[in-house]
């Protein structure tokens, strides 16, 4: 057998087998300052690494926390990912502890050297995932957004801004929102990461609210890699797309579908149908109402037939 057909073999037996995309998810829990932020950090990303990881087997996690949370074990952590991951894999990264501002430029406190913004966006921008979020909760996380935003990447902060200083609470809200089935707004048993954002978005406020404080921060998301980030995403303001399609947990019978082989192809088939419904709805103002409803109900048609399928 000559080289060339060797190869081609090779390549015919690589599309045959190909593996699933899968979603990569580092969790990093930085410094605390005092013992009581250290075990409220820890236990947070110790919860999301437990609750990503029933996801199903596509999903790989790593949880830094403590001494172990050092820049130096980021950049290892998400350098591997970078030469493991594939165009077709998504890579969700969650911040917590506390930030700040050093100067203009925005840095999260992690034992030894602290990471910029900037250093984190260099670091990520290496990774090849087609789909990338960041769910920044630290304090002064809205100053991160100018460096971290960039197509195909969802950037979430705790704060609109380098000025809201103050330990934040959006992180117990956060976590809640991937174990609450109330999250799942939409009622498809995935949790996405703007019904999350939403979620823990108003359990904020209510929580100064019951608190009678003046609430010290304001989350922010954007995803179109190019604006400032907006308290309430939606199709009129262009934010929230990218979002919406990015599943950070599955629930119940989704969370079953995923570990199940004979079932996987079609909760891949209607989570796509989904997003398809999603990207429709953002193009609506620019359709006439006759196509937007005809498209509508053929995604809808084929969303019950997949759905009736995964329920068989």
């Amino acid at each position: 057998m000559n080289v060339r057909v060797a190869r081609a073999i090779c390549c015919l037996l690589a599309v045959g087998c190909s593996l699933p995309a899968t979603t990569f998810y580092v969790t990093v829990a930085g410094l605390g300052g005092e013992a009581e932020y250290e075990q409220r950090f820890q236990s947070w990303a110790q919860e999301i690494d437990k609750l990503v990881r029933a996801g199903g087997p596509d999903a790989r996690s790593e949880a830094l926390c403590g001494q172990a949370a050092t820049r130096a074990r980021l950049e290892s952590v998400l350098g591997g990912i970078a030469r493991e991951a594939t165009p077709a894999d998504a890579l969700i990264v969650m911040l917590i502890g506390h930030g700040g501002l050093d100067g203009s430029d925005y840095k999260m406190n992690l034992p030894g050297p602290d990471i910029s913004a900037a250093q984190l966006a260099a670091l990520l921008d290496r990774i090849p995932a087609g789909r990338q979020l960041v769910v920044n909760m630290t304090s002064a996380s809205g100053a991160s957004i100018a460096a971290l935003r960039k197509e195909n990447r969802a950037v979430i902060t705790a704060t609109k801004s380098g000025t809201e200083e103050n330990a934040t609470v959006f992180a117990r809200y956060w976590v809640e929102a991937l174990r609450d089935p109330a999250a799942d707004t939409d009622k498809n048993e995935v949790v996405s990461a703007l019904e999350a954002f939403r979620y823990a978005d108003q359990k904020t406020a209510k929580f100064y609210e019951t608190q009678k404080r003046l609430a010290t921060e304001h989350a922010l998301l954007e995803d179109t890699g190019k604006g400032e980030g907006v308290r309430s995403p939606s199709p009129e303001n262009g934010e929230g797309l990218l979002a919406a399609r990015f599943a950070v947990v599955r629930l119940g019978a989704a969370q079953r579908a995923a570990q199940a082989p004979a079932k996987r192809k079609l909760l891949e088939r209607k989570e796509a149908l989904e997003a398809e419904i999603d990207r429709l709805k953002y193009e609506k103002s620019a359709m006439l109402l006759e196509e937007y409803r005809k498209r509508l109900t053929a995604l809808l048609l084929e969303l019950a037939k997949t759905q009736a399928e995964l329920d068989k």
